[in-house]
């Protein structure tokens, strides 16, 4: 008996790539279900036969095979991401596969590719069939989660499944920083991470040459007989200039490495979001791109994340062995989470705890201010935008259209001496009518800039929660030491201890946040510059317009 699905969401095919398109309440019949990467391929009651994602679908209850295929499919997904698990164990939260905001303000695009690679130099297919890419967004961590961990549906529908809630490893619900706070070998080596003096404070020892890298030259490649397809990227880093080719399951891949070895220490921004639809289109392969290369030159700034081995594989690999290898290991390091702190080594006097608390209540607060003021900036922006595309430009069209009604009409006065009026009048509303198409061109070429790179900070800013939440859980801990020892849990050596890695922990904070100082304060200069001096050329153009507009009046 063949097997019934009833459609969640309406979903609309990519030309040529061999997809349905359904609606909602539709019922297909499941003509194949091993096609893999997240679809299924379907019949629709007219006969026609294609790929529909399965998330978009719900097999009808009361068939035997449900549960099967079911099972099977969560196991899939399970196993694609056992290596997110981290220390904690299986927990689980069930979650959404993905949302799609309203795509018109560009900022909010969500994405999913299918699996498969096209065979390009310094590319690889083998091991990556798995469910990464098919719509089940990896989310990260920082995602909304229960405290218990709960259940969010997509809008209009039920369908539902679990993905790991240990996004941000060495953590169960709150952060366990004992794992490191009563470590006394500190691990030393070619991984240790050295803190120095410098001038604003503690920071990171930088590289002579600044990493760099460039992403560019997306290409359409396809996989399974050309039944599914994918964008590849071209990454090019200035220390070699030998490009290596990913897809956006490669990023995802490398941004989850980051995540378990480093979030606890250092705030590691997501990537930009997934979409199932429209992945295609030439604007979103094109703002996909810019995002890509904003968050991987983020990435190749930062002196800890540009020098770590996960990160020198993803940009120098120079075959399929050897990137094979890497990430095996990359997936076995054990040096993640809490234990991270165990490889800083700060070449500075020890802290007192009463001044990491208050070093800690600084950056705490400031983190929520700028993230406030971020989001703020990100509103009002994109309601501007919105204007300058809508309201305003229909009210400069407007105007234009008003004075060259009255230049007709007063071309019908039969009067002989106003011919030089009722020129300059059309010429008057016509400029109107140009400056209205510059007004709806302009947040393009400055607002845009703006916008992204706000955009860029609002999720920076959003782990910065969850990495300095550790820094607190260490500090209520260290707080409890004094009961501790008087309960003869711990011994007055083991107090020490706690206190000497809570000094260290703050001084990985410390660093941090004067590399992020550093990064806004350069950011935000060029960013305000660059924006000036393009309001600046709009307004200008604006003025000469005018100008020549009333050059044409005469003086009576």
């Amino acid at each position: 008996m063949a097997l019934k699905a009833s459609v969640l969401y309406d979903f609309t095919a990519e030309t040529g790539n061999n997809e349905l398109s359904v609606q909602e309440g539709e019922i297909l019949t499941i003509t194949n279900q091993n096609v893999g990467g997240g679809w299924v391929e379907a019949r629709n009651s007219r006969g026609n036969v294609g790929l529909v994602p399965e998330d978009y679908i719900e097999v009808n209850h009361g068939s035997s095979q449900v549960s099967a295929t079911h099972d099977a499919h969560s196991q899939g997904y399970n196993n694609s991401s056992a290596n997110t698990q981290g220390v904690n164990g299986n927990e689980a939260f069930t979650a959404t596969t993905w949302s799609n905001n309203n795509p018109a303000d560009n900022w909010n695009y969500t994405e999913q590719e299918p699996a498969g690679n096209n065979g390009s130099v310094y590319s690889f297919d083998e091991e990556w069939d798995d469910d990464s890419d098919d719509g089940k967004s990896t989310g990260g961590y920082g995602g909304s989660q229960t405290e218990e961990g709960g259940t969010m549906q997509r809008g209009g529908g039920h369908s539902t499944m679990k993905i790991a809630l240990n996004k941000f490893p060495g953590f169960s619900k709150t952060p366990n920083p004992e794992l490191y706070l009563l470590t006394k070998h500190i691990a030393k080596g070619n991984d240790t991470l050295p803190i120095y003096a410098g001038e604003v404070g503690p920071v990171w020892l930088y590289p002579q040459i600044p990493l760099d890298c460039v992403v560019a030259d997306p290409k359409k490649g396809s996989k399974m007989y050309g039944l599914k397809s994918y964008i590849e990227y071209q990454v090019t880093p200035n220390t070699t200039n030998r490009p290596v080719n990913h897809r956006y399951k490669h990023f995802d891949w490398l941004y989850e490495r980051l995540v378990e070895k480093f979030a606890c220490a250092l705030p590691i921004p997501c990537l930009p979001d997934k979409q199932v639809t429209g992945r295609f289109e030439e604007e979103f392969i094109k703002i996909r791109m810019e995002r890509l290369q904003g968050w991987m030159s983020r990435m190749c700034r930062h002196p800890v994340i540009s020098n770590s081995e996960v990160f020198q594989l993803f940009l120098n690999y120079r075959d399929e062995k050897e990137w094979k290898l890497g990430k095996r290991k990359a997936e076995k390091d054990e040096t993640v989470g809490v234990k991270i702190f165990s490889t800083i080594d700060p070449e500075l006097p020890e802290i007192d705890p009463t001044q990491v608390e208050q070093k800690f209540e600084t950056y705490s607060q400031f983190s929520r201010s700028m993230d406030n003021s971020v989001k703020e900036l990100l509103a009002v922006g994109n309601l501007h935008w919105k204007r300058c595309t809508g309201p305003l430009q229909k009210e400069y069209r407007q105007i234009g259209k008003a004075f060259q009604n009255l230049s007709s009409v007063f071309n019908t006065s039969g009067y002989q001496r106003e011919s030089t009026l009722t020129e300059a009048l059309t010429a008057t509303g016509k400029t109107y009518e140009e400056i209205a198409e510059m007004v709806a061109a302009q947040p393009k070429k400055d607002l845009h800039f703006l916008l992204e790179t706000n955009n860029e900070y609002k999720g920076l800013l959003g782990c910065f929660p969850d990495t300095i939440g550790v820094h607190k859980a260490a500090i209520d801990k260290v707080k409890e030491a004094d009961h501790l020892v008087t309960m003869s849990k711990i011994s007055q050596q083991d107090k020490h201890t706690m206190e000497k890695n809570l000094s260290t922990m703050s001084y990985a904070l410390q660093a941090e946040m004067n590399h992020f100082h550093s990064n806004r304060i350069y950011d935000y200069n060029r960013l305000m510059q660059f924006y000036l001096e393009e309001q600046v050329k709009f307004y200008e153009t604006i003025a000469e317009k005018l100008k020549k507009a009333l050059s044409q009046y005469t003086t009576m």
